[in-house]
């Protein structure tokens, strides 16, 4: 059976509506900087150069790093004046939009489980945010305190969903073979393409993303989160770690 367990997170097990959050977001974030640029022009940047980024394929570049090589240029803020402001905003603005979000009581559990029983959990996010993003979200789902194997954010990956080469970047740095492992999640397009690596998939249907609706979903187990509960303490042998 499966050795290692990758979770998204975001719609998965963090009860989020990101056409609700994402704008509450860049209002926060442009404010931020209002003082140096206009809003609107901050946003237009930030999300031309966030989609370069998910692009990118280039594997000697962190996704930070093509982030910012093209960020900087355009907003005409030197690193040195966008660095402090950035670790601010998401150590201590970023952590109030817990408002637009909810908890869910199951993903502590499933948590639970999965260390109980000894196995590998990589919280498979897509890598666009910074880590300090990603612990706040972890924090409002309830589940940052356990020792993750990898927790994918945009300092320590060079490519992001839908890309096959996300999922061969995680199987290398554990070490694991795509049949050894799990991808869960409940964005068809991003969480699924995890099977073009040979890794099985679950999609959770509680907030389920499908922008390709006309098309059957590719997953090799469906269900909501109370059924992906069940489904992984029927898996018959506990795992030790290496």
């Amino acid at each position: 059976m499966f050795k290692t367990i990758l979770f998204d997170l975001d719609g998965t097990l963090l009860d989020i509506d990101m056409d609700v959050f994402i704008p509450k977001y860049f209002k926060m974030i442009s404010a931020k900087f209002s003082h140096l640029i206009e809003p609107h022009v901050f946003i237009e940047h930030l999300l031309y150069c966030t989609r370069l980024m998910i692009a990118d394929k280039d594997p000697q570049k962190t996704n930070e790093e093509v982030f910012m090589n093209d960020f900087i240029p355009r907003i005409g803020i030197s690193r040195e004046e966008l660095q402090p402001l950035l670790i601010d905003f998401y150590t201590n603005d970023f952590g109030q939009l817990n408002t637009y979000t909810r908890r869910e009581p199951l993903a502590r559990k499933i948590m639970d489980w999965a260390f109980f029983k000894g196995y590998e959990v990589v919280i498979a996010t897509n890598p666009v945010f910074p880590h300090l993003a990603i612990g706040h979200r972890l924090h409002w789902a309830g589940i940052e305190d356990y020792s993750y194997s990898l927790i994918t954010t945009y300092e320590n990956m060079h490519f992001c969903k839908p890309h096959l080469e996300y999922y061969e970047e995680i199987l290398s740095i554990l070490g694991r073979k795509p049949e050894e492992c799990l991808m869960m999640g409940n964005d068809v397009e991003e969480d699924l393409s995890a099977g073009t690596a040979g890794i099985k998939t679950y999609l959770v249907e509680n907030f389920i993303l499908n922008k390709r609706e006309d098309s059957p979903p590719p997953a090799d187990y469906f269900g909501y989160l109370d059924d992906f509960y069940r489904f992984m303490q029927g898996w018959q042998q506990p795992i030790t770690k290496r």
